[in-house]
């Protein structure tokens, strides 16, 4: 068994624009035996590279990953990296450049869902490891799985994608448009040269536009029945404001505005025909789950992807979570992925 969190050099890493990261890193956790199958986890917008965690401190999937859990880690051995472009120990903009010394800020280049994917396929060969069991994630990284079936076929056996679509709707791209004119607009931001101490109210008031997005209204109802506090302010008002503060205290503004516009620019059929052409052969396996009242990527077209790619299963989760459902309630869909992960490489459909 191993518990290890660890950085991978990738050395010069050239990215789709051509422009290059020197010295580029991605950070890792990884959890399991040395010897078992490997499942890649890929993390959503503001996730990070420790999906498992410790008894101490939970990862943010230690309800889905772990010893006996649905992705049992006495049997997997399962990695999550940081993405490039993050800021929990990923080369991204908080990063200090080694040409100037300097963070890199907004001044660290554009990069796309593919170079995600390609750094983290970098770092797999740095680590020795030339074969995937499975990839999984959601959202963004439901995005990245998505990528790493048309990218890599033949290094994993199959993917699981929960919450994500071929590419990001308009609907998406809107919120995320007010995110970013949110924490831009700020003063504080200063464009994107603000200090470690400053405080940031426009990422703040990205994360509360979030959190909306994330749940739904049936689930604000349900928790917070228009009730209000001593301080006469309504409990949804503090609870946002809370997400907000919380959000600010442990993730980097700039990484905020480049993983969402990796999300925005992501379509997986751009040169390549058009998502139904890039998927029209697919051979690996694959499930693809959506969750009720998910505003962001809609449950019918997951629906309508899964119904057309061959070797694609599709299930539906009835949850008052909505984007976030793919967070919680493990125990409605925990079996899913269990049956999924565990079912025979050589058991395909071609439809």
């Amino acid at each position: 068994m191993v518990k290890l969190w660890g950085t991978v050099p990738l050395g010069t890493f050239v990215l789709e624009s051509g422009e290059q990261l020197d010295e580029a890193v991605l950070q890792y956790e990884r959890t399991g035996p040395v010897d078992g199958p490997v499942v890649l986890v890929c993390h959503a917008l503001t996730g990070n590279h420790q999906a498992v965690g410790t008894e101490a401190e939970p990862g943010w999937w230690s309800g889905l990953i772990g010893k006996k859990r649905f992705v049992d880690t006495s049997i997997y051995q399962v990695i999550t990296f940081n993405v490039l472009g993050g800021c929990d120990g990923s080369t991204g903009p908080a990063t200090v450049n080694p040409k100037t010394n300097a963070p890199y800020q907004m001044n660290f280049p554009s990069i796309t869902v593919r170079d995600m994917v390609r750094a983290q396929y970098t770092a797999l060969q740095r680590l020795h490891i030339d074969h995937l069991h499975t990839v999984i994630g959601g959202s963004l990284g439901g995005m990245q799985a998505l990528e790493w079936v048309l990218m890599y076929p033949d290094f994993l056996e199959k993917v699981i994608v929960l919450a994500a679509t071929p590419a990001l709707s308009d609907y998406g791209i809107a919120y995320n448009h007010i995110a970013r004119e949110a924490i831009t607009s700020d003063p504080n931001w200063a464009n994107g040269n603000y200090l470690p101490t400053s405080e940031l109210k426009g990422l703040e008031i990205a994360r509360m536009v979030g959190m909306v997005t994330y749940r739904s209204a049936p689930l604000f109802a349900k928790r917070f029945c228009r009730n209000k506090s001593e301080t006469s302010d309504f409990d949804i008002n503090s609870y946002l404001d809370y997400q907000g503060k919380k959000l600010c205290k442990r993730f980097d503004a700039n990484s905020y505005l480049y993983l969402m516009q990796a999300m925005d620019e992501h379509d997986v059929g751009r040169n390549r025909g058009g998502w139904q052409q890039a998927f029209a052969n697919n051979q690996v396996p694959m499930l693809a789950v959506s969750f009720a009242h998910d505003l962001i990527y809609e449950p019918e077209q997951i629906r309508q992807f899964a119904a057309y790619v061959p070797n694609c299963t599709y299930e539906h989760v009835e949850t008052i979570f909505g984007h976030d459902g793919f967070l919680t309630e493990y125990e409605k869909w925990g079996d899913l992925i269990k049956a999924f992960v565990q079912k025979p490489h050589h058991e395909r459909v071609i439809q």
